[in-house]
């Protein structure tokens, strides 16, 4: 049977950080995007703990009114961490605003184009404080393709893209984060409906199957496998053409 052990982890992450930005970003920051969820407050925290809280910069990037922001804010100053107050909402709503009045903007385009404005956001900060950028999503969140490409997938890092949800709870928890933002429920930022909600399937079950192929709705599995198949991509370097002389 498959046993975490969040302490071990959790301190082979903070060294991982240490010799990552030693290699890749000697002095650099660690520039992170706070959603005020589990996921950003367990990377920020980590990236604290590995570089410093000198060396840690958080971007809040709302899109309009975010009526969770003070999630966002109770992190960065939880952490006492550098941060800055961006809204993208100008943004996105000009972005919008230059397409083709013919041009079909479908649902999934909505809710795609805010985090790609926010990964601009992100380096832009980033190449203006000496920066790295933190890519913030979990094993799970991967597993199924719940990302977007080149929005919050992206990044320069990743400390916790082969950690589930329930493991990101663990860390956060040894990680002395407060409990409301270890367990808030996080949403697509258009709907309000939860990433379960749009799963169909819980992240318990998803992170069970994961780490011990055990599920025991076989209509859930195929979902899952399915989405796995079809997401795959989203994992690889881009495809690139090797000429054959």
């Amino acid at each position: 049977m498959y046993t975490f052990d969040a302490e071990k982890t959790k301190n082979e992450i903070v060294k991982w950080i240490r010799d990552w930005f030693e290699e890749n970003g000697k002095g650099c920051n660690a520039v992170i995007g706070i959603s005020g969820g589990k996921d950003s407050s367990v990377v920020a925290a980590l990236c604290v703990e590995a570089l410093g809280v000198d060396r840690v910069i958080g971007v809040l990037m709302p899109n309009g009114v975010q009526p969770d922001i003070d999630c966002s804010k109770q992190l960065v100053e939880h952490l006492g961490i550098k941060h800055f107050i961006i809204n993208i909402q100008k943004a996105y709503d000009g972005l919008l605003a230059e397409f083709p009045k013919d041009l079909e903007i479908t649902r999934q385009t909505k809710i795609n184009l805010a985090p790609r404005i926010r990964m601009s956001t992100l380096y832009a900060i980033s190449q203006s404080n000496n920066g790295r950028v933190a890519n913030t999503c979990n094993l799970s969140e991967n597993w199924v393709g719940y990302s977007t490409r080149y929005g919050d997938d992206a990044g320069d890092f990743s400390p916790l893209g082969k950690i589930t949800v329930q493991e990101v709870k663990a860390i956060g928890r040894l990680l002395k984060l407060p409990e409301n933002l270890i367990e808030k429920v996080p949403s697509d930022g258009l709907t309000n409906k939860s990433d379960e909600d749009n799963l169909g399937f819980t992240y318990a079950m998803l992170d069970k199957y994961i780490r011990e192929g055990v599920i025991d709705d076989e209509e859930k599995k195929a979902k899952i496998d399915r989405l796995n198949k079809i997401n795959a991509f989203k994992l690889k370097t881009i495809a690139t053409f090797e000429p054959l002389c």
